[in-house]
């Protein structure tokens, strides 16, 4: 009879362990998933811009530096992709500084307003940033489940011993997060 009890108590544990072991494993894969669905957009992203800056060279001939800016700091994103995801949103971060400027320039520029290419790409990249918004959205609501996990009684006593680590947010640029100031009184 008591060798029937140790048994039980032994198969209870196991299934508990098992069942965190395997809670854990589909929170870490829907991290990875969630980091795929953010690449995928930045690689979009990634291969608009190169159409945008050509779209615009013929017209800023003397704004060169904007546009070697954009190609630079593009380069630098593509790069920081293996790098983890801190060193990438750093990257993209500042790949969405310089577009912000060549933006900025192309609004001082009539003939660029108009033109139906480079308003096509403008919006394919303001939808482009839309979306890789909500997959770090999702991926930081990931990390957060995972981490909330790994980090909770009885997770934390089998998360270390088989590996589970915390993993990073995919930070959104700070100037991003800023309020702007609004002032409606009159004068």
């Amino acid at each position: 009879m008591e060798l029937i009890v140790v048994i039980a108590i032994i198969v209870i544990i196991v299934v508990i362990v098992a069942s965190i072991y395997n809670g854990l494993v589909s929170r870490r894969n829907r991290i990875d998933e969630a980091l795929g669905q953010i690449e995928v957009q930045l690689k979009r992203r990634h291969d608009l811009i190169p159409n945008l800056v050509n779209a615009v060279k013929g017209y800023m001939g003397f704004e060169q530096k904007v546009l070697t800016d954009v190609t630079n700091a593009r380069a630098a994103a593509v790069a920081a992709g293996a790098q983890g995801p801190a060193a990438q949103a750093q990257a993209e971060n500042a790949l969405t500084g310089t577009l912000r400027s060549l933006f900025a320039v192309v609004e001082n520029y009539p003939e660029l307003k108009a033109n139906q290419n480079v308003l096509e790409l403008q919006e394919q990249l303001t939808t482009t940033e839309n979306q890789i918004s909500f997959a770090r959205q999702h991926y930081n609501a990931s990390v957060l489940d995972y981490n909330t996990g790994i980090q909770t009684f009885p997770a934390v006593l089998i998360a270390g011993p088989f590996g589970f680590a915390k993993r990073e947010f995919f930070e959104a640029e700070p100037e991003a997060a800023a309020v702007p100031t609004v002032d409606l009184t009159l004068s």
